[in-house]
């Protein structure tokens, strides 16, 4: 990549460095872009390399971008937040769900049947963040809120063909919704992040896992797990909210022209195409599970009528929760149905 050095003042760097950016010139912004999955994985190939590239076109070589794979700059998936708050990585992607209790309000779309399309559920969130969730993300500037595509049931041995087949298994979870949604129907969650979940599966550590196929491809859970349960209808079982963050200061930093740049490739601007991102990588990656001959159940439409009696249980205490804590829950809850549905037709 050229990059352009053009003179500068002393003063110039220090006021720089003040605002924690990384430059070699006053010109020159280094960006390390950390993540938790492998460079083949779909949320690599739809957001994070698009992303560098826009950086660094649209700002005519005044942004480097270098994209960290596998959490190659150290520590745990859980702890990206924190990276990108502290400034370790100028921008993050990650999962709030990893962070338990720490974003309340971002959970309601962590809740069940809180999705239908990846499209449409990723500008249903990015619209409720831009309006409700700049508190519970003032550590740091978002750049993005999506989801993936609806999750299905992917079981090693016990192919699930009705709730009571999930009694006294340990299947893995994302997040809190998904662990009470389990609970629910008599399994016991186990919650760990993704990079851990094909060894948990392999050592019988889980007997299954729910997650989108984006994610089951990329890390051969079909082959660990060849037992997959779908659930049909307008909205999907569950799924699992994602961010996309830069440094605060970082950003802050930046001259106004380049902010600019951010913003052009970020938030609402992308959240369409992203989303539709990961409803196309669905089929073309379910066909790799059908190729290799596993096996496929729809769940009977009697036990999705119990699970949704869970579900809304289970959203009804998160109205009860966030409402404790301040906040109009069913309001909130309401407002993300709405914005989903709005965006669905």
């Amino acid at each position: 990549m050229k990059k352009f050095k053009l003179p500068f003042l002393a003063g110039a760097v220090a006021m720089t460095a003040a605002f924690g950016v990384n430059t070699v010139s006053a010109a020159d912004f280094k960006i390390k872009l950390h993540h938790q999955t492998p460079p083949k994985a779909p949320v690599n190939v739809f957001l994070l390399t698009p992303l560098q590239k826009a950086l660094e076109k649209d700002s005519g070589g005044r942004i480097s971008a270098q994209v960290y794979h596998s959490m190659s700059l150290g520590g745990s998936p859980p702890q990206v937040f924190n990276q990108i708050k502290d400034g370790i990585t100028e921008i993050g992607w990650t999962l709030p769900g990893y962070s338990g209790g720490r974003f309340p309000l971002t959970s309601v779309f962590d809740l069940p049947f809180m999705v239908s399309t990846a499209e449409a559920t990723t500008q249903a969130f990015q619209a409720f963040a831009d309006k409700h969730l700049q508190k519970e993300y003032k550590d740091v500037h978002p750049l993005l809120f999506h989801t993936a595509a609806r999750f299905k049931i992917h079981m090693v041995k016990n192919q699930i063909k009705s709730i009571s087949d999930f009694n006294g298994l340990k299947v893995r979870a994302t997040n809190r919704g998904m662990g009470e949604l389990l609970k629910s129907v008599g399994a016991t969650p186990v919650f760990m992040p993704v990079p851990k979940v094909p060894q948990a599966l392999s050592k019988g550590v889980v007997a299954g896992a729910v997650l989108p196929w984006e994610i089951v491809i990329p890390f051969k859970i079909q082959e660990i797990a060849p037992n997959h349960t779908l659930v049909k209808g307008p909205r999907g079982l569950i799924a699992a909210t994602f961010f996309l963050g830069m440094n605060k200061k970082f950003y802050d930093g930046l001259p106004g022209d380049l902010k600019k740049v951010v913003d052009k490739n970020t938030g609402m601007n992308i959240a369409a195409k992203v989303g539709k991102s990961y409803d196309k990588i669905e089929n073309v990656f379910k066909a790799k599970a059908v190729k290799r001959g596993n096996k496929f159940y729809s769940l009977p439409a009697g036990d999705v009528a119990t699970i949704k009696t869970s579900a809304l249980k289970i959203q009804q205490a998160w109205v009860a929760d966030v409402t404790k804590k301040g906040h109009n829950g069913k309001a909130l809850l309401a407002e993300a149905n709405a914005l989903i549905d709005k965006y669905s037709k």
